[in-house]
C-alpha cells in the first residue's frame, strides 16, 4: 500500500507545479524536496496551527498539499481553510486526512473533492482527497440552448 509521502510526491511527479502551497510535516517536505529538484519553482508553507492567516494569497498557486492539519483545527477553521484553497488560492489540491479524527467523506465531497486513495502509514490508515479545478465539474450534455424549454432566451436573461 502507498504511503501519504508516495502518494504527494507522485502528485506532485505529476502536475508539474512552478508554485506550491504546503501545510503539514509530510508536506513541507515533498514541497522541500520539490523545490531543490526544480530551483525554478517556489513553495508558500503555511502554519499548521493557524493556516487561514496566510489569505489572501499573492496570486493563485498550481498545488496545495496539505497534511496532518485539519485534525488539529476546529472543523469550522478546516472548511475555511479548503474553501480558501479551492476558492481563491490554488488549482489543484491533495489533502491527506486521518478519517478517525473527525473528517470523513461528505466533508471533502460537499467541497467538490475526490477520495483519491486509502494510505497506510505505518499502520495509520489514512486517506487522500485531491481537488481539481480543471475537472470537478463535468460538462452535462443536457446543459446547452437545444434543451432548454426557450431556446431563444439562452445567454439573455439571468434570474
Amino acid at each position: 500500500m502507498t504511503t501519504s509521502h508516495q502518494a504527494l510526491a507522485r502528485i506532485v511527479d505529476t502536475c508539474q507545479p512552478e508554485s506550491l502551497v504546503v501545510c503539514g510535516d509530510i508536506a513541507v517536505e515533498v514541497g522541500e524536496h520539490w523545490h531543490q529538484h526544480r530551483k525554478t519553482s517556489y513553495v508558500i508553507t503555511l502554519d499548521a496551527r493557524s493556516p487561514n492567516s496566510a489569505f489572501p494569497l499573492p496570486q493563485t498557486q498550481d498545488l496545495a498539499l496539505i497534511t496532518h492539519t485539519l485534525e488539529e483545527l476546529a472543523h469550522g477553521e478546516g472548511e475555511m481553510l479548503l474553501g480558501q484553497l479551492r476558492n481563491y488560492g490554488t488549482h489543484q489540491i491533495a489533502v491527506v486526512v486521518d478519517p478517525e479524527q473527525g473528517w470523513d467523506f461528505k466533508d471533502f465531497i460537499g467541497l467538490g473533492f475526490r477520495r483519491q486513495a486509502e494510505l497506510d502509514d505505518n499502520g495509520r490508515a489514512l486517506t487522500l482527497y485531491t481537488y481539481n479545478i480543471d475537472n470537478y465539474n463535468h460538462k452535462r450534455a443536457w446543459n446547452n440552448p437545444k434543451n432548454w424549454a426557450n431556446p431563444e432566451m439562452w445567454g439573455k436573461a439571468w434570474w
